[in-house]
């Protein structure tokens, strides 16, 4: 059983509920490259990266089947200082990673108004709900327009490598957004295969800053919040 859920944004989308089959959208990534391998292909990929220790894993995983844009999007992230010092993370990286194909970057806008417009009246929803759900098409509908105006083969985002975020929304949204535009979303699910604890990994080995709190304000006041209860 299941029903339509429609964003701020316009996008529908189908909401599933738990007792339905779950996808692995990490075999459908494996045939994707497969697919792609047999046909002597290296597609182009604009990768949506949240931060540099996310994208670690999927930059060192995709890399050598894809030919990658980042695009470093997160007008959620507060407050402005954290959001420079991420971006400098995430273009310091890139430059460190050996790769196969030469890895490329662009910022987004910052344009956090834009977040704090979305998130009205879900100042209070905590975290992993609507206002997340909402954030995830925000920065999925950039990616997909700038991939079509790139011209490029697929997008997809490096999100789905927390724990904590709803991979099977984030490919719903994508699918629906990959229609929408007319351009292929790919398939993922990078916390599959220990993705997560692999980034883990290369963070400790690169040295990077890693974030406490996801990157909103909102976020962070509830990190805050569960720190200081720890604390008594």
């Amino acid at each position: 059983m299941g029903g339509e859920g429609k964003t701020a944004f316009g996008l529908h989308f189908k909401v599933k509920f738990a007792n339905m089959n779950k996808v692995n959208y990490q075999k459908i990534l494996e045939q994707t490259i497969e697919k792609n391998e047999r046909e002597n292909r290296v597609p182009t990929l604009l990768l949506h990266s949240c931060c540099a220790p996310c994208s670690s894993y999927c930059l060192e995983y995709l890399s050598n089947y894809f030919k990658i844009t980042v695009f470093y999007y997160n007008p959620n992230i507060y407050p402005e200082e954290e959001y420079r010092k991420r971006v400098a993370e995430q273009q310091k990286f890139i430059e460190k990673l050996p790769v196969k194909y030469p890895i490329h970057f662009v910022e987004g806008a910052y344009e956090k108004e834009r977040f704090y417009e979305m998130a009205k009246g879900l100042e209070d929803c905590p975290e992993g709900g609507e206002r997340c759900f909402l954030c995830y098409e925000l920065r999925l509908r950039e990616a997909a327009e700038l991939a079509k105006k790139m011209q490029m083969d697929y997008f997809t985002t490096t999100l789905s490598i927390s724990p904590l975020k709803n991979a099977e929304k984030l490919n719903e949204i994508g699918d629906a957004l990959a229609e929408e535009y007319g351009i292929a979303y790919l398939n993922s699910d990078f916390k599959k295969k220990n993705g997560y604890k692999r980034s883990v990994e290369l963070s400790e080995q690169y040295g990077m800053y890693r974030q406490y709190y996801c990157g909103c304000v909102f976020s962070k006041n509830q990190r805050d919040r569960e720190i200081a209860l720890k604390n008594q």
